[in-house]
Order: C-alpha cells, then sequence, then structure tokens
C-alpha cells in the first residue's frame, strides 16, 4: 500500500524506459488496485506486464470492498497474487485460496500462488510441511492449469525484518516444491516458474538467483525506488546469460 499519482508516473518512466533496455527478463507490477488504470496507461507498447495484489474468491456481486477477477482482467491484467503471507495473516483461508486459484485461471490470468512459514513454523522445523499443505490448493486446477502458474516461497520470517533466508535455505525450500510438483504434475513440473520473495535486495538477489531451482524473484520494499528494482532486473538478465552455479 504505496504509491501517489505523481510519484507513479516517474517511477513508471523510469521503469519503463530501464526495461526496455534489458533482455532476457521478464518484469511484472502488482500496484494498488486504485492505480491500475494509470499504471496501465503508462504500460502500454512496453514489455512489463500488469498483476494484482489480491482478487476475490467470489464472481461479480454484493461483495463490496472486494474485486472479482473479471474485473481484473478488464484492465489486460496478466498475473495476480494468491495467498500472499498478508493476506493469509489478514484471515485469508485454504479454501479460500483454492476459489481465488480458480477464479483467476477462468479469466485466463496466471495466479502467483504465494507459500511460507512462519517464524514459529520455521523454528520448530516445520518449513516443508507447511508449505506442501499450502500447496495443496492447486489440486483443484485442471492439469492444463497448473501450466498457467507461477510459485512464490516467501517465507514470512523474512519480510520486513531484515532477516534474509539464506541462498541455501531458498534452493533447499525450491528444490522441495519442485519435487512436490514432479508427484502431482510431472510432465510439466520444470515448466512452472518459482520465484523467492522474502527481502530480496540488490545485495542479495545475485545469490538467490544463481540457486539451480530459484526462477525468479518476488520483490517487496525494493521495488518502490525505481533505480533499485531496475538493478534487481539487470542482476537477473546478468545471471540469465551465465549457467547457473557460475
Amino acid at each position: 500500500m504505496h504509491g501517489d499519482h505523481a510519484g507513479n508516473a516517474l517511477r513508471l518512466q523510469a521503469l519503463c524506459r530501464g526495461v526496455a533496455a534489458l533482455s532476457g527478463v521478464q518484469v511484472a507490477i502488482a500496484p494498488p488496485l486504485i492505480y491500475f488504470d494509470q499504471v496501465q496507461r503508462s504500460l502500454s507498447g512496453t514489455s512489463i506486464r500488469l498483476a494484482a495484489q489480491e482478487v476475490s474468491e467470489h464472481e461479480l456481486g454484493p461483495w463490496t470492498g472486494q474485486h472479482a477477477a473479471v474485473m481484473l482482467r478488464d484492465f489486460s491484467c496478466a498475473l495476480v497474487l494468491v495467498g500472499h503471507s498478508e493476506c493469509r495473516q489478514a484471515g485469508r483461508t485454504e479454501a479460500q485460496v483454492a476459489q481465488q486459484l480458480l477464479r483467476v485461471v477462468a479469466q485466463d490470468m496466471q495466479p502467483v500462488l504465494c507459500v511460507g512459514e512462519s517464524l514459529a513454523e520455521y523454528d520448530a522445523g516445520e518449513t516443508l510441511a507447511v508449505v506442501e499443505r499450502q500447496l495443496q490448493a492447486l489440486q483443484v486446477l485442471s492439469a492444463a492449469d497448473w501450466r498457467r502458474v507461477l510459485i512464490a516461497y516467501e517465507p514470512v520470517w523474512a519480510i520486513g525484518t531484515g532477516r534474509v533466508a539464506s541462498p541455501a535455505h531458498a534452493q533447499e525450500v525450491h528444490a522441495a516444491v519442485r519435487a512436490w510438483l514432479v508427484r502431482q504434475q510431472p510432465q510439466m513440473a520444470a515448466e512452472i516458474p518459482l520465484l523467492y520473495g522474502g527481502s530480496v535486495k540488490v545485495e542479495n538477489a545475485a545469490a538467490l538467483l544463481s540457486q539451480a531451482d530459484v526462477d525468479g524473484v518476488l520483490v517487496g520494499g525494493a521495488s518502490l525506488k525505481a533505480e533499485e528494482f531496475l538493478q534487481l532486473c539487470q542482476q537477473a538478465e546478468r545471471c540469465w546469460q551465465s549457467p547457473k552455479g557460475a
């Protein structure tokens, strides 16, 4: 929940100019819904895709304060965050997350399913159990719709706390997610992008992106400054141009 009309215009101008100089990197931004019209117009003609931070599990109807997937699609929205840790902490249930996934794919958009453990769960050694439980929401999708999904591992204890999961920990969890996908959908498991989100910054992005099963990053606070966000995009570009682990 950041931004204003004037500040958005400056950030978008710098971002569009910087991303145009990149190759081999897919970039999406998820502004507050109230600025969707402004952002959609600014991104027109660029390679940057528009994403949404949240969506209702309901169709159109008397759900004051919510917004339906069909409304997001009306703005050419391409991706939608589903099950973000902050939404889960606000009371979003696993059943609601599953319904959100269905709404998003029904409108031909890509869901970014967010999974991750709390500090208490991390300290108790429950990371993989929690993540696998949250991944179960994908079971509501048809086999064909699994191809639309992106998965973002965001350890709650590493968001806005200054603590950062080590690249080794990120790889361990991502490898477990990939193994789970292989058991569920072996034909497409390798195609589903796995993103890491949790205090991603310029200082740690390269190390995270160099991990074998980290296909991208979900950036929070570091995306609020266009210059810093572009540096992250440039690091991603360099990582994709070099073999993993090089």
